[in-house]
């Protein structure tokens, strides 16, 4: 983190950055690996894993675990950094959320991960399709803690308000990079913005959710300025933090600017538990959902969502 990530330190052309030693991965060798890959085929879905290039998607599948990514593959933004395509979207498709709640059954999955391109085309951005989504998923399988991994909804609360009434377990919403170079690295999306989305979803459930965010590094951040998104983001009631990697999709993509190494992610990972987040994933092949089963909501949250929607069934 010693670059200032100037925008001529971020042209595409003027780097081509050789990855270090401990990023690898190993190519799958498990059955179960195939078996996914063939039931998400099979239901016509889409997973984060293979849109965003994730490196851990080999490992994540083995494992009979995998991210959905629901509302088509085609992005309204352009983020500098992700893989997944620029286009004109699709239309929704009606029974995607009943495919996600077979899939997440026939998984048997403890933990489920729901994400989605960003939908600026539509008025609510996509949020009542994550609605149906949760609830396909939750009708179907009562015992699977679900998260959602949300776009800024453009701050929309009513919007917000969807997302928050099918009463996931976990709300992530990514910072992804710190404030200086979140107008290089995602021109559309605003700081302040991701911020405030993060700490209304906690209040529109009276803190009855726990709140997730990410930062990619090394993309010419300083360490002053991560310190200082840690800051934010505890401010803004986010209690667990993924810190990984950023790795190039493409040389149309935003360069690497420096790789951290291990030691550093870990030192960073200290720092973040020590200033009060509850958990914390830090490493270099980290993301968003990695490991996302590894965190379990607080018992007390956990309760309150049961209770809610006890409350809720018996009206």
């Amino acid at each position: 983190m010693s670059g200032c990530g100037t925008p001529q330190q971020l042209d595409p052309s003027l780097h081509r950055e050789k990855k270090p030693s401990w990023i690898k991965v190993k190519l799958p060798s498990d059955p179960t690996f195939w078996s996914t890959k063939s039931l998400v085929t099979d239901l016509q879905l889409v997973t984060v894993c293979e849109e965003a290039q994730c490196p851990n998607r080999w490992e994540c599948w083995s494992h009979g675990t995998a991210t959905f990514m629901i509302a088509g593959e085609k992005c309204t933004r352009a983020c500098g950094f992700c893989a997944v395509k620029t286009a004109k979207p699709d239309p929704l498709e009606a029974d995607e959320p009943q495919r996600v709640a077979e899939a997440t059954r026939r998984m048997k999955l403890r933990h489920v991960v729901i994400t989605a391109v960003a939908r600026d085309d539509l008025r609510d951005g996509g949020a009542a399709h994550f609605q149906q989504t949760i609830q396909a998923v939750r009708a179907m399988n009562p015992e699977t803690i679900i998260e959602v991994l949300v776009p800024d909804f453009n701050d929309r609360d009513w919007a917000l308000a969807l997302v928050l009434e099918a009463r996931p377990h976990i709300f992530n919403h990514n910072l992804e990079t710190v404030a200086r170079l979140t107008p290089l690295v995602r021109s559309r999306a605003q700081y302040q913005r991701s911020l405030t989305v993060l700490k209304k979803a906690k209040a529109m459930v009276h803190g009855k959710v726990a709140t997730k965010s990410g930062l990619m590094l090394g993309l010419g951040e300083q360490h002053a300025e991560v310190l200082q998104a840690m800051d934010d983001l505890l401010a803004h009631d986010v209690t667990v933090l993924t810190l990984g990697q950023y790795l190039r999709p493409s040389p149309k993509h935003l360069p690497v600017i420096e790789y951290l190494n291990p030691a550093a992610f870990d030192d960073l990972k200290a720092i973040a538990l020590a200033k009060g987040f509850r958990h914390v994933a830090s490493g270099p092949l980290v993301r968003s959902s990695y490991h996302a089963a590894n965190f379990r909501p607080e018992l007390e949250v956990l309760a309150a969502i049961d209770a809610d929607l006890h409350a809720h069934c018996g009206r």
